[in-house]
Parts: structure tokens; C-alpha cells; sequence
């Protein structure tokens, strides 16, 4: 039976289970009385929507408060071991994989490095897979019981019909590689589970708009700042979010050749990997065979020295070019997109961090058009290292929501009759 609106009594049953779930999970816990106001619902179709999920073992209950003159109010929250989510960060110096709870408390972790600028297919699905037998292993969990597998990758991606997440990474040598169909083939999970595989920025912002500095803004920008850089546009009509590929805008015109091959992309000047190659090109020194982390903070340190010891001018000099260059790179996107909030995290952006955060505003304001510059701030992001493993897990985390706190239906081995269908739609459940 279908709404008014062509909406079927299935999908109002599944959008207000939603509605609750959302606000428990964001402001709880709350009573029943509380979440009339901040869903819409009646109070009837609260009791309702409430005492299904309690019975699903979604929701229960969390202590009582007093109300005005009557009888106490119990509260609600989500249960936090009614699911599990896996998170996974295909980064550029390690695979990160991390299981949480519904409520994203972190129950096991597994890292693996990867070999400077080695990305090998093989490999990297060989960590993935690893790491989540890793965690499952270390929290005795049932692979079964897991909502879904959120990655974050570098570069685009797309889905095919037939071949799921498709990874087109060019600055990694990653030509639509079938990252989906490699997991699945030998994979320790049953076929139930769903992947989720999206662009590393993306789900780094989605991070900090759910949990991070991010939240209560309607327009932001999220900035991934690593090996590379990368960002991930966050407006109203983008709820989720949009990866756009920020680091390959063109700063100059016959400039140092960036890993994706072009000349004078914004990350061949604002990377990590540019910034200590241009300070080894004017002679400064990393330990030999250190990892980019390794070398940064002995850049860094270089730059910023103890007391009575002097800094070196090369590093500090080539610190002030990347932060001009990094902030005339968010200047483009305070003039393109006019955020409320521009956030930079990665690793790259975190070790940096307060020190290199004035400089960068400095020269944002000034390369950017002052009506927007005016208002825009630029800001830290709050979720440190694992922001994007985080990130990666509320890609399933989202999916549940929106599916009213339900799994996915296994899909039939042939299609049902067109009155099994309608049956099926008109079915409480």
C-alpha cells in the first residue's frame, strides 16, 4: 500500500525507525517524551517505533530522570553491541584496520606498513584481508555479525554493476582495479557482508561532520593533507559528502612534475612527499631508510629546534613555501565553494599541526576573495590519526540507519512475481 506521496507503508515504518535511531544515537540518551519534539513523530508512533527496536536488542534502556510533578522517565540509547563495524585506511604509509562497536568504540586494531611508494594490488588486499581477520580473531567476534566493511582509499572511485567498487588511484599506478571483487575472492567474510569502498578524503570528513570539528556545519570542506592532498566538499545538497581532487589543481604552469605525472599540480608543492623532497633537494637530511612520518618529525625538529640550539634556515623556509602553497590552495576553495569551515587533518596536517596552522590562514585570506574569506574559518580537525578509519566504518554505520536499523535483505536467486513484491511491501515489519 502506498502513501500519498507514493511512499509505501514499508518505507514510513523504515523512515521513522530511522528518525529515532539517528537522534538516540546523536543526542542520547532521551525518553520517549523527549523524542516527540526532535523526530516529529506522535507520541504513539514513538511507543511504537521504540518498543520494535528494543525488540530488535537496537535500543535499551539507560537510567531514568525525574519529570515535572509525574512519574519518572526512563531513558533510551543505542545498544552498543547490537552491531559491528569494520573500518579500514589503505594509507600511504600503512593499512589500518580497525572493529567498533555500534557506537564506534574501537574493540581491536591491526596495522600493517607498506614500503615507500610500493602500492602492489596484491598486497594491499592481502593487508586488508589480514587486518580483518586480525580484529575478529582478537574481539572473538563472528564475522557474521558485522553490519558491514568501510575503505578508504586515494583516488577516485567508482561502481560497476558487475564489478562493484572500481579504484581508479593514478598517483598510486592503480587503473580501475576491481578492489571489491579482489576482497571478496578469498575473503574470511561470508558473502552477506557488504563492502563499502569511497575516496580516503571523504570518509576523513565524514568523520569530522558526524564527530569532529565538523558538526553543525552546513557547508565545510575537509582536507586530507598526506603524502599527498585531497579533500572532501560537505554541503546541503552533498549531505555525505563529495571527494573532489583538490591536489591536482594546476598552481603552476610548468611546475615540479606531481605523482600523477602532470606538471605543477598543487600537490607536487603542498604534499608531504614534495615538501622533504624539496627540503633534501637544498640539502637538508632525513635518516636513511625512514618512512615519510619519520622524516617529517626530523624535519620538523630541525626546524624548530630546543632552545639555544639553531633552527635550520632551509627547513624553516621550505615549511613557509608549502604553508603559501597549501594556503593559496584553500583559497580556491574558499572562492569556488564559500564554506563556513575549512578543516585539515591527515597525518601530515596533524603532525604540522598549530605551529603551521597560522601561516596557512594567513596566506588563504590573502589569496582569497574577502567576502568569503570573511567567513570562513580555518581550523584543525579533532579526530587525530584514525579519523579516516572512522570514517570508513560509518559508511556502513550510515547504511544501517538509512535502512531503519536493518540488514540487507539477501537478494533473491531469481526475480519474485510482481504480487510477491507488492505482498512483501504492504508486510509489517
Amino acid at each position: 500500500m502506498a502513501a500519498g506521496n507514493g511512499r509505501t507503508v514499508r518505507d514510513l515504518r523504515r523512515a521513522n525507525r530511522t528518525a529515532v535511531l539517528q537522534r538516540l544515537y546523536f543526542d542520547g540518551p532521551l525518553s520517549r517524551f523527549e523524542l516527540g519534539p526532535v523526530t516529529g513523530l506522535s507520541s504513539g508512533s514513538v511507543s511504537n517505533v521504540v518498543a520494535d527496536l528494543v525488540a530488535d536488542g537496537l535500543v535499551e534502556e539507560a537510567g531514568s530522570v525525574d519529570s515535572d510533578g509525574g512519574r519518572p522517565r526512563t531513558l533510551l540509547r543505542v545498544a552498543p553491541g547490537s552491531g559491528h563495524m569494520i573500518g579500514v585506511d589503505v594509507g600511504e604509509t600503512r593499512v589500518r584496520v580497525e572493529l567498533f562497536d555500534l557506537t564506534l568504540t574501537e574493540l581491536a586494531r591491526a596495522e600493517h606498513p607498506l614500503t615507500p611508494q610500493r602500492y602492489e594490488v596484491e598486497v594491499i588486499v592481502g593487508h586488508i584481508r589480514q587486518g580483518i581477520a586480525e580484529v575478529l580473531d582478537a574481539a572473538r567476534l563472528a564475522p557474521e555479525r558485522l553490519l558491514g566493511v568501510g575503505i578508504g582509499v586515494p583516488g577516485i572511485v567508482e561502481r560497476s554493476p558487475d564489478r562493484g567498487a572500481l579504484v581508479h588511484g593514478q598517483t598510486i599506478g592503480w587503473d580501475a582495479v576491481p578492489l571489491e571483487v579482489l576482497l571478496r575472492t578469498g575473503s574470511p567474510l561470508p558473502d552477506t557482508v557488504p563492502y563499502f569502498i569511497d575516496n580516503g578524503a571523504k570518509t576523513l570528513g565524514q568523520a569530522e561532520m558526524w564527530f569532529g570539528a565538523g558538526r553543525g556545519a552546513r557547508n565545510a570542506v575537509v582536507v586530507l593533507f598526506g603524502s599527498g592532498v585531497g579533500a572532501s566538499l560537505v554541503t546541503p545538497d552533498v549531505e555525505q559528502g563529495r571527494a573532489v581532487e583538490w591536489g591536482h589543481l594546476t598552481v603552476r604552469v610548468r611546475g615540479r612534475r606531481c605523482r600523477c605525472g602532470a606538471l605543477g599540480c598543487l600537490e607536487a608543492y603542498a604534499g608531504a612527499e614534495s615538501l622533504l623532497a624539496r627540503w633534501r633537494e637544498e640539502g637538508g637530511r632525513a635518516p636513511e631508510g625512514t618512512d615519510e612520518e619519520t622524516a617529517l618529525t626530523t624535519m620538523l625538529a630541525a626546524a624548530h629546534p630546543p632552545e639555544g640550539v639553531a633552527a635550520d634556515p632551509v627547513a624553516l623556509a621550505v615549511l613557509e613555501e608549502t604553508a603559501e602553497y597549501l594556503g593559496a590552495g584553500l583559497s580556491d576553495l574558499i572562492n569556488l565553494f564559500q564554506p563556513e569551515r575549512i578543516l585539515i587533518g591527515g597525518w601530515a596536517g596533524l603532525a604540522l599541526g598549530a605551529r603551521f596552522l597560522p601561516a596557512v590562514r594567513r596566506h588563504a585570506m590573502s589569496y582569497a576573495l574577502r567576502h568569503p574569506a570573511g567567513k570562513v574559518t580555518v581550523d584543525l580537525g579533532r579526530l587525530g590519526p584514525d579519523a579516516v578509519t572512522v570514517g570508513a566504518a560509518i559508511l556502513p554505520l550510515a547504511d544501517f540507519f538509512a535502512r531503519g536499523g536493518r540488514r540487507p535483505d539477501p537478494a533473491p536467486e531469481y526475480p519474485l512475481p510482481a504480487w510477491r513484491t507488492a505482498l512483501q511491501e504492504r508486510t509489517p515489519r
